[in-house]
C-alpha cells in the first residue's frame, strides 16, 4: 500500500471512521464558523447601509469588532490548550455563533451590533482551532491535499452564505437575510455536530533545528502585511463592486469568490510538494493583488468577476503556504507566531481604510492591493535571501512532518 493513502483512522472507542468523515465534518464546522459565522457581513454590508441606516464608519467599526474577537479566541485557544480539546466547546461555540446571527436584525443599536460582531469573532476562533486540531489528529499520517479539502468548507461556507443573500436580494430585507443565514450555519453546525475533538500526539523525538532562522522576520511581515490587505477586500469587495455594478453582480462575485476557494488550498498544498512554498507565497500574493485592485480600477461585470475568482483563488492558499514555510523554517512557534502578525493585521485593516470610505468602498481596495504587493515583496526577500532552506529542509526533515506542521 502507498505511504500516502488515506487509511481509517481509529477512534479511541474502538470505532474506524474514514478520512473523509473527518474532512466532512471539519469542512462543515470551517463553513459555518468561518465562511459563514466570520464572512456573511461581506455581502449583507451593502443592504445594512441601504436599509438599517449603518453608515461607512459604522460598517469599519463591526468588521474591526469581528477580527478583535477572531484574535481573543485564538489568544484564549493558544493558551488553554484543554479549549482546542473539548467537544463542549465546539458545540458551545457553534451555538453561541449561531444565536449572535440570529440576534442581529433584532436592534438597530450599532452598539449592540458591534458587541453580536465581537462574540462572533471569539466564537469562529475557537470554532477553527478546534476543528483543526480534529483534522491534524485523524489526518497526521495522510497525504497533504486532504486537509487542504477540509479548509475548502472555508469556501464552501461563503459561497453557500452568498447564494442565499443573492437569492433575498429581491425581498430586499437585511432581517430576513441574517435570519436565513442563522438557519444556514445551523444546518452546518449539525453536520459538524459530531466532529471529535482530538488529544495531540507527542512532540517527535527527532531534534528539531534549534537555530533562530533571521530569514522568518520577512516572512512574518509578509504574512502580517496580508492580513491588513486581504481582509480589506474580504469585509468590503461586495460593496466596491456594487457601486460600478448593477446590485447583483456583488452578491454573485462573493459566490465566486467562495467557489473559487474550495479546492484552492488543496492545488496550493500538492503545488508546494514540486516547487519552493516561499516562491508559490511570492506568486499567490501577486496574483491576489492584482484581484484586489481590479475593481478599483476598472469597472464593469467581466473584472469584478474576474477580481472574485483571483481573490478567492488564493486567500486560503496563501494561509496554507505562509504557514508551511514557517514550518520549513523551523522557527519555535511559527504557526502561532504567524497567526498572531495576521490576526493583528487583519484589525488594522478595516482601520487603516477607514478614512477613504467617505468616497465609497471603491478607494479602499487600491491601497490594500499595495500592501499584499508588499507582502509579496517580503516574500520575495525571504526566497531569494534564503533559497537555501527549501533544499536542506526537504532533505532533514520527513516530508510528512513538513505537510503535518505547515497545516
Amino acid at each position: 500500500m502507498s505511504p500516502y493513502a488515506p487509511v481509517p483512522a481509529p477512534r479511541a472507542d474502538g470505532i474506524v471512521l474514514s478520512p473523509w468523515t473527518h474532512v466532512a465534518r471539519v469542512a462543515a464546522a470551517l463553513a459555518a464558523g468561518m465562511g459563514v459565522g466570520r464572512f456573511v457581513y461581506t455581502p449583507i454590508l451593502p443592504l445594512m447601509h441601504a436599509q438599517a441606516g449603518l453608515s461607512t464608519d459604522a460598517g469599519a467599526q463591526l468588521a474591526t469588532a469581528n477580527y478583535v474577537g477572531y484574535l481573543l479566541g485564538a489568544l484564549a485557544g493558544t493558551l488553554l490548550p484543554a479549549l482546542v480539546r473539548s467537544r463542549a466547546v465546539l458545540r458551545g461555540s457553534l451555538v453561541l455563533l449561531i444565536g449572535t446571527l440570529t440576534a442581529m436584525p433584532a436592534t438597530h443599536s450599532t452598539g449592540v451590533w458591534i458587541a453580536l460582531r465581537l462574540l462572533a469573532g471569539v466564537a469562529s476562533a475557537l470554532i477553527f482551532v478546534v476543528a483543526v486540531s480534529s483534522l491534524l489528529g485523524h489526518l497526521r499520517n495522510h497525504p497533504a491535499h486532504l486537509p487542504g479539502w477540509a479548509f475548502g468548507g472555508v469556501g464552501a461556507g461563503i459561497a453557500l452564505s452568498g447564494l442565499l443573500v443573492l437569492a433575498l436580494r429581491s425581498a430586499a430585507d437585511w432581517r430576513a437575510a441574517w435570519w436565513a443565514e442563522a438557519a444556514l450555519a445551523t444546518a452546518l453546525a449539525a453536520a459538524a455536530w459530531n466532529l471529535r475533538p482530538e488529544v495531540p500526539v507527542a512532540p517527535s523525538t527527532g531534534a528539531p533545528g534549534t537555530a533562530v532562522d533571521p530569514w522568518f522576520g520577512a516572512l512574518f511581515v509578509s504574512y502580517s502585511l496580508e492580513g491588513v490587505g486581504y481582509i480589506v477586500a474580504g469585509t468590503f469587495l461586495v460593496a466596491a463592486i456594487g457601486q460600478s455594478s448593477p446590485g447583483w453582480i456583488g452578491s454573485g462575485a462573493w459566490v465566486l469568490v467562495g467557489l473559487a476557494a474550495v479546492p484552492s488550498s488543496a492545488l496550493w498544498a500538492r503545488l508546494g510538494r514540486r516547487w519552493s512554498r516561499s516562491g508559490l507565497l511570492v506568486v499567490a500574493l501577486m496574483i491576489q493583488a492584482v484581484g484586489v485592485a481590479l475593481p478599483a480600477l476598472v469597472g464593469g461585470v467581466a473584472a469584478a468577476l474576474v477580481s472574485a475568482v483571483l481573490f478567492g483563488a488564493t486567500f486560503i492558499g496563501v494561509s496554507t503556504l505562509a504557514l508551511a514555510a514557517g514550518a520549513e523554517l523551523r522557527f519555535p512557534r511559527s504557526v502561532a507566531l504567524l497567526t498572531a502578525g495576521y490576526s493583528v493585521g487583519q484589525i488594522l485593516g478595516p482601520l487603516a481604510v477607514a478614512p477613504l470610505l467617505h468616497h465609497g468602498y471603491r478607494p479602499a481596495l487600491l491601497p490594500a492591493a499595495v500592501v499584499v504587493l508588499a507582502a509579496a515583496v517580503a516574500a520575495a526577500v525571504l526566497r531569494i535571501g534564503s533559497p537555501h532552506h527549501a533544499v536542506a529542509v526537504r532533505r532533514s526533515v520527513p516530508d510528512q512532518e513538513v505537510r503535518t506542521a505547515g497545516r
